[in-house]
């Protein structure tokens, strides 16, 4: 199994998943700077539970991953992402404060 192809997938499944989760429960879907990663919702706070929760499995299938992807998208509490579009928020005030001058430290 080529590990970096079913890495891409997933993520791109998880992003999906995401996308479908949000516009379930009417969340609006926000835009980021390109290559900000700081203030981006994904990567701000929803890539580093994933990769915690992921950590340390294998994987027999990519069948296998995408099933473990769906079912840590399903179990999420709904305030997992009230609460990271809440820590969200003060992140981009800063960079709107700072006229787009902003790096995270």
């Amino acid at each position: 199994m080529d590990v970096s192809k079913s890495w891409s997938r997933a993520l791109s499944l998880g992003a999906n998943l995401t996308l479908q989760w949000l516009q379930r429960y009417g969340l609006e879907i926000l835009l980021h700077p390109a290559h900000s990663p700081d203030l981006a919702p994904s990567d701000f706070y929803l890539f580093g539970p994933l990769k915690r929760h992921l950590g340390g499995m294998a994987f027999e299938t990519e069948d296998d991953l995408i099933s473990e992807l769906r079912n840590w998208f399903d179990n999420l509490d709904v305030d997992f992402f009230r609460v990271g579009i809440n820590l969200l928020l003060s992140r981009w005030q800063k960079c709107i404060d700072l006229h787009g001058d902003y790096v995270e430290k």
